[in-house]
This record gives C-alpha cells, sequence and structure tokens, in this order.
C-alpha cells in the first residue's frame, strides 16, 4: 500500500570537479603529496586552499538598504590566484582545476592584474546555428578530462569563460576584511578593461530589477539570484550572502528504484516523463527520505516489481542504446559514475509522484527532485513534458554584456 507521506526535504547536486578522483587537490606549504600541486611560489596576501563564501537559499527576494544583486551563474565556482606568472585555479572544493581549462589561464594571465584573487565562475556557452546562445552545464562537466589531449581539444571547441564577482586581494592588500560594496567597487576598477571571454557580473541595487531578471534570466540558463548586503565582509565557508532559486512541481512515473548503498532499503526513486510519442524517458530521481521511511519503501513498492525484460527501459544495460539518443534511460556510464554500481531495480510504470525542482537540464531535472506526495489520482500516461514550464529563451551574451 503507498501512503501519502511527507519525507524530509533535500536537495542533491549534480556531479562536479568535486567528485573527480583525478583532479590534483590545492597545495601552499609543506611537501608534496599524491594529488596535490603546487602553490608554493605563490607571495599573495591570501593564499589557497581557502572556501569560498556561501549564500543561505531563501524563498524570496530580499530587499535592504545597499543590497546589491546580480545573476546566480550556473557554472564551476572558481577562485583565481594569480602571482605574475603563477596562476591557480581552485574549486569549491580545494580542488586545482587549472589543468582542465588552459584557455582561462591564459585569459587571466592576459587581463587580470599581475597579482590578485578573484572570486568568479566557470561557465560554457552553447552557440549553435539559429539558436540563442545560452549557458550549457553539461557541456562544462565534460571538459573534466584525464587525457591532455582531450582536455586541449576541448579547450578550442568548447571553451570556457570566466565571470568574476568578488575580488579578494589585489597585490599586497587583502580585501576580505572590508564590506561588499567596497570590493565591488575595487572589483569594478581593476577589471575595468576586460574583454570576453573574460566578464564582470552585472549588478543591481534596484528590487524591481531583481525580480524582472529572476523572471527572465533563467532562459539564458542561469540559476537564480544572488543578493549580498553591503557590508559584509568576505567569510571562506560561511554562509553570509542570499540565494533565491526558482521552486516548481511536476507529476513524474516512478518507474525504478536504487538500492541504499548501506543496505537493503530504498536509496532513491528513478523518474519518468512520456514525450509526445509515448516514449518514457528517465528524467532524474528522488532521494530524500528517511532511513524509516526507505525501509517502508521496499514493503510498498514489492507489488510493482517486474522482470527487467517487462519494462519500457529493458535496454538500459546496451551501450548502443544510450547511444543512439532516441530515449533517456538510467544507467548510462559516465566520468562521474566511475566503478559506481548503476544497478537499478524496474518497477511497473504505474505509480505517480509529485516532485519539486528548480530547473531543467535539457530534458531531465537539474539537481534531485524532492518528493512531495503521492498522486494516486494520476493517470501514469498523463505525466508528460507538456507539464513542464519553458522559460522564453534569452541569449546569455546580451546578459553578460549588461544589456539584459
Amino acid at each position: 500500500m503507498i501512503r501519502d507521506t511527507h519525507p524530509p526535504y533535500g536537495t542533491g547536486a549534480t556531479p562536479d570537479i568535486r567528485n573527480d578522483p583525478d583532479t590534483p587537490l590545492i597545495w601552499t606549504r609543506g611537501p608534496l603529496r599524491g594529488r596535490e600541486c603546487k602553490t608554493a611560489d605563490m607571495e599573495l596576501p591570501v593564499l589557497p586552499p581557502i572556501e569560498p563564501m556561501l549564500a543561505t537559499s531563501v524563498p524570496e527576494i530580499p530587499t535592504g538598504e545597499g543590497m546589491t544583486y546580480e545573476p546566480k551563474w550556473d557554472g564551476f565556482r572558481c577562485i583565481v590566484f594569480r602571482d605574475g606568472d603563477e596562476i591557480e585555479l581552485a574549486s569549491r572544493g580545494g580542488k586545482s582545476m587549472t589543468r582542465y581549462f588552459p584557455e582561462v589561464v591564459e585569459q587571466v594571465r592576459a587581463q587580470f592584474p599581475p597579482r590578485c584573487v578573484v572570486d568568479g565562475e566557470i561557465v560554457v556557452i552553447r552557440h549553435e546555428p539559429d539558436s540563442i546562445p545560452k549557458l550549457d552545464f553539461e557541456m562544462l562537466g565534460q571538459r573534466i578530462h584525464p587525457a591532455a589531449s582531450r582536455v586541449k581539444l576541448l579547450a578550442e571547441t568548447t571553451p570556457a569563460s570566466f565571470i568574476a564577482f568578488d575580488l579578494l586581494a589585489v597585490d599586497d592588500e587583502s580585501l576580505m576584511g572590508v564590506g561588499y560594496a567596497s570590493r565591488r567597487a575595487r572589483l569594478e576598477e581593476v577589471l575595468a578593461d576586460v574583454k570576453p571571454p573574460v566578464h564582470v557580473t552585472a549588478v543591481t541595487h534596484d528590487p524591481d530589477t531583481a525580480r524582472e531578471w529572476f523572471d527572465v534570466l533563467e532562459g539564458a540558463g542561469l540559476d537564480g539570484l544572488v543578493a549580498k548586503p553591503a557590508d559584509i565582509p568576505y567569510v571562506p565557508g560561511k554562509r553570509l550572502m542570499y540565494k533565491i532559486k526558482h521552486a516548481r512541481t511536476a507529476d513524474a512515473v516512478v518507474a525504478g528504484f536504487r538500492w541504499h548503498k548501506d543496505g537493503p532499503i530504498v536509496g532513491s526513486l528513478l523518474l519518468g516523463l512520456y514525450d509526445d510519442a509515448g516514449v518514457l524517458h528517465h528524467v532524474g530521481v528522488s532521494a530524500s527520505f528517511s532511513k524509516a521511511r526507505r525501509a517502508e519503501l521496499v514493503e510498498e513498492l514489492a507489488p510493482y516489481r517486474i522482470p527487467a525484460a517487462e519494462h519500457p527501459w529493458a535496454a538500459w544495460t546496451s551501450a548502443e542504446a544510450h547511444a543512439n539518443g532516441t530515449q533517456r534511460m538510467p544507467g548510462a556510464p559516465s566520468r562521474w559514475s566511475g566503478k559506481k554500481d548503476l544497478g537499478w531495480e524496474p518497477l511497473r510504470p504505474e505509480l505517480v509522484v509529485e516532485v519539486g525542482y528548480d530547473a531543467m537540464e535539457g530534458d531531465r531535472f537539474r539537481h534531485t527532485a524532492q518528493f512531495k506526495r503521492w498522486r494516486l489520482d494520476r493517470d501514469a500516461r498523463s505525466c508528460t513534458y507538456e507539464q513542464l514550464e519553458r522559460p522564453l529563451r534569452v541569449d546569455v551574451t546580451e546578459v553578460l554584456a549588461g544589456r539584459v
């Protein structure tokens, strides 16, 4: 019996640089070990490794004297350290991204002050014929590759851009203790002459403009808004800023589940949506359940379990089936999955669940979807892509140029 319960909500994250086993850690002093990379020659007032300052998620756009609003860019958070010819691109998790983005390193060398520490975002802009340019997180993720030849090729075919939004140090001066408004003014000063693919993020102090950005800029591939009080210092790892993201719901088919790594309990529900041709596509997972609820789900889902051969995703183990692109199925191998067990348990595609999500990445949920409730009143065949809210497309290059 499926019970309409509400487990604790949570969010997942699309895999990124932090999960890559081949990415070196940042190292500042002491002996070189394992995958760590040497930056001991740098003499800056702020040295790696350093955690970026973070943001607390809030449901509404906050207001206040001196509040600054800026787009929330959908890429890899990156703190750039430059000391002359020594340049390090540090990820949010303290790993080095320098080897993966040689074109960004060259732009830092060409356009940044000789000695500085700049917080920002690495993004990839997708340009296609007869299509408006937009950010593409999937293409960005493909840039993390162990082969030097592949890194070189991708740097040429899918080059990255860097968007600066905070200044931590310049020359021998640390700015981490001064308020954001002062840091922003210095950032605009030291990067006043940069040209694409280096950008300084657009900002506004007007809440009405911020609301318009929130409604419109998603169509350029952006992830929401960030609000920054004028007086906040830069405190690594602390959530002193605010982020506002879209909140939506959808009804999806529960087409299978994966076992939890800690035992015979449900780890995640596999979600599907039908396209116009009646093909069921894997669109993501819902995984935020308490341990007790995971155990209950095993019993509740048992009547719906079927042999894999009877399932619409029966061909999921075939690399050819994944490659032809006609149907998105779970279990596609990727750089992020590595040796992870991608197996799953098929269910008759009859159960419907309402989930919360923030955005789509192509034809799938951008992050782990949040379980809201069972929809026992819904026919699974009615769960189609048509229900999803699709933002109007906006040219991201216009956003970067400050013209939107």
